[in-house]
């Protein structure tokens, strides 16, 4: 593998990293832009604009952009999240020109507004239906309330008001501002010229205008506040916890990884063992979430309500005896091992590794190859995770619940 990078004059930067090899390519444009970058007034803005860019461009119908996609072969999406927007496909070696001219084209979309008022009726539809998801809910819900004032507590979706009052004008104006080209990442991984891959970046992209563009960086301890709320049709008792953790830029973001784990991995983990194993919760996970400046442990727990009290005293007994004993070599062992087979078979495509290398860049400005990776994973040592239990404690969290009618 080969690592390559460009920046344009108007500070575009492009990434590749070659494999000869491979069999494929993929392709992602990664907007550094998403639900904290916004204000309440266009909240859910970055995820409304998402789907707008698949609407078209002056030239292009959306009818042609599916077309485009679709005659190539290529596996193509994009998502939205706190704080950023990803554009990404994989195709055929062959295509690569033809959808990475078809991304850059729609890196400059029309927003017309006969499409912003119909696709806001989509968007409408879609916050209802995860409200309709109670495990979804409850983490969006558990994360505002962790985050309060802090811009990573802004949902994703925005809600049913901001989406309804949002204008395609406000919409147009926020385009302008975080599209800019030195805001954006353009990446490639797998079978390809990048002196190639740079010239058509350049045909295409060097006449965009950069703009300024900046982001609130600053680390919150979480509000540790405590609600719940009862909705309606509900049968199972859903629990979300929040505690801080370190950043996607500290080194130590590979020992929070394997905290999390440690903690709550959907086998051999402490909440499985000890919540799911013994029939007490359908679910009990954890995961550790890096962002800018800022990061988390989630945890997520779905029980009965009759088992609500006693399976808050265990996740208590769980935080309270690894604070105070700290995690065994053995765990350790077999959580690094998970990670690697994870990290080594993911990377196995260029898809797998387009993300990485993508966000990479967005979040370090620096390149990390899977060995890098891999040598960082095994150099995680006991000590290091237990001295992140001192400084974070999985105990001071924050909670949110959702329960039947009924629960206490």
């Amino acid at each position: 593998m080969e690592f390559q990078k460009h920046q344009l004059t108007n500070g575009l930067t492009l990434v590749g990293e070659i494999h000869p090899s491979a069999q494929s390519a993929a392709v992602g444009f990664f907007v550094r832009t998403g639900a904290r970058d916004e204000t309440a007034q266009i909240s859910g803005v970055s995820h409304f604009l998402e789907h707008m860019l698949f609407k078209g461009t002056d030239k292009l119908s959306a009818l042609e952009v599916n077309e485009a996609f679709d005659s190539t072969g290529a596996k193509f999406n994009a998502f939205t999240s706190e704080e950023n927007t990803v554009y990404y496909a994989t195709v055929l070696p062959e295509y690569l020109d033809k959808v990475t001219d078809l991304w850059t084209q729609l890196m400059r979309p029309a927003l017309r507004d006969d499409d912003f008022n119909m696709e806001k009726n989509v968007i409408l539809e879609e916050i209802a239906m995860y409200k309709d998801l109670p495990q979804f809910d409850v983490m969006d819900q558990c994360r505002s309330l962790h985050f309060a004032e802090h811009p990573c507590g802004h949902s994703v979706l925005g809600s049913k008001e901001s989406i309804t009052a949002l204008t395609a004008e406000q919409m147009r104006d926020y385009f302008t501002c975080r599209y800019a080209p030195n805001n954006l990442v353009l990446a490639c991984c797998g079978n390809f010229d990048f002196d190639h891959f740079c010239k058509l970046a350049k045909d295409k992209c060097d006449s965009w205008t950069p703009s300024e563009v900046g982001r609130e960086l600053s680390f919150f301890p979480g509000s540790k506040n405590r609600q719940h709320e009862i909705k309606a049709n509900l049968v199972r008792e859903h629990i979300c916890l929040v505690s801080p953790g370190v950043a996607a830029q500290d080194p130590r973001r590979f020992a929070a990884s394997l905290l999390g784990l440690i903690l709550g991995d959907s086998t051999g983990s402490r909440f499985f063992w000890a919540l799911v194993d013994t029939a007490l919760a359908e679910t009990a996970a954890m995961q550790y979430e890096s962002m800018d400046g800022v990061g988390a442990f989630y945890s997520y727990i779905q029980c009965g309500r009759e088992n609500v009290t006693r399976v808050m005293e265990i996740v208590d007994n769980i935080f309270d005896d690894v604070i105070q004993n700290g995690i065994t070599q053995e765990e350790l062992d077999a959580a690094r091992n998970k990670v690697l087979s994870s990290v080594t078979i993911k990377s196995e495509q260029p898809m797998g590794r387009l993300v990485d290398l993508g966000f990479n860049w967005v979040y370090l400005k620096e390149y990390r190859s899977v060995a890098d990776d891999v040598k960082a994973i095994k150099a995680v040592t006991a000590d290091e995770v237990n001295g992140l239990l001192d400084e974070f404690k999985p105990s001071e969290y924050t909670l949110f619940s959702l329960g039947p009618e009924g629960q206490t």
